[in-house]
């Protein structure tokens, strides 16, 4: 594996004692080989202490990787191969994985990185995943609603707190009636549910993903097909839910079972219901707003993470719709 000379190697011991060291080092200690095989060192177990041999730079950033793998260990109980395979590549680039925050601020490991709040309203949302079984996210394009929303249900389900995850938007443009629309109803409501497909492959790997899809641990479906279904053991997104009725909002939102989180989001200036009917989501908001156990997080543009343009279009639509109202 092209390790060292002897004369350039050095030796570090490692004491395992906080955790496990059969679940930090993995079945077949197949953690401890994803090290060796990207850092190019040797791993040694000896009692109750880990044995590093190489160059003196690989051995400070296995130190660095050993220590945030047991702190990942003792917040979530288990570590995978993910969540080793980020700490690696952060720490070879000279980041921790953890941050200045900590894990407490850890969404979701992902292979190539951490999905964490960057911005007040993210870490805002964050907190109220944490402590709310439904939870209402409303704001501009841009700002990470539905992308951490998924993240909190990925992470909700890989670390076994819910058994599957359900996703849906209404399919507005089609207005629920996708009987005109070509093929079987997976490929007529995909083009609808584009956006959570997205997000869920950027967090998972594709094949994870669709194993998951099969074997219907994971649910994307248009909101017309929730109606008459409860759901336990589950989180459950509800997307551009400015495009809801009144009607179908109550019924999502009659569909929540036992142990189960609701996450709500929508851009209340982005409704595009047809006749302009009345949005399910400034009802439910204008209805629900202070009542005990859900919350209510709202977005601005300070919160958008996309490309800088982004929140320079919104700011001139919103300056000319300012003008044209005064006018």
């Amino acid at each position: 594996m092209g390790l060292t000379t002897a004369k350039s190697a050095t030796e570090k011991r490692l004491p395992i004692r906080e955790v496990s060291p059969v679940e930090l080092y993995g079945a077949n200690d197949t953690n401890l080989k994803l090290i060796e095989n990207n850092l190019e060192v040797k791993l040694f177990v000896r009692g109750d202490e880990l044995v590093v041999r190489g160059a003196a730079d690989k051995v400070a950033i296995v130190e660095n990787v050993i220590i945030e793998m047991i702190a990942v260990l003792n917040r979530k109980k288990f570590i995978d191969k993910d969540d080793v395979h980020t700490i690696i590549r952060l720490s070879q680039s000279g980041q921790s994985a953890l941050g200045e925050t900590g894990l407490d601020s850890v969404v979701l490991f992902t292979r190539s990185d951490v999905i964490k709040p960057r911005t007040p309203g993210q870490e805002r949302y964050f907190a109220a995943a944490m402590d709310y079984d439904m939870v209402f996210g409303l704001g501009p394009a841009g700002t990470g609603k539905t992308y951490m929303a998924v993240a909190f249900a990925a992470s909700a389900l890989k670390n076994r707190e819910v058994k599957k995850i359900i996703l849906t938007r209404p399919a507005v443009e089609a207005g629920e009636r996708l009987g005109f629309l070509p093929g079987d109803l997976k490929e007529k409501v995909d083009p609808y549910l584009a956006p959570l497909y997205d997000a869920l492959y950027d967090m998972m790997p594709h094949d994870k993903v669709n194993l998951l899809l099969d074997q219907k641990t994971i649910e994307i479906i248009p909101l017309a097909y929730m109606r008459g279904r409860t759901l336990d053991n589950a989180y459950i997104i509800l997307d551009e839910a400015q495009n809801t009725t009144p009607m179908q909002m109550k019924m999502f939102l009659t569909r929540m079972g036992v142990n189960s989180k609701i996450i709500i989001t929508g851009d209340p200036s982005q409704i595009d219901l047809p006749n302009h009917g009345e949005s399910g989501l400034l009802e439910a908001v204008r209805i629900l707003r202070g009542v005990e156990g859900m919350a209510f997080v709202d977005f601005d543009e300070g919160d958008i993470v996309r490309h800088k343009l982004v929140r320079r279009i919104l700011d001139a639509y919103e300056q000319s719709t300012s003008k044209n109202t005064v006018s």
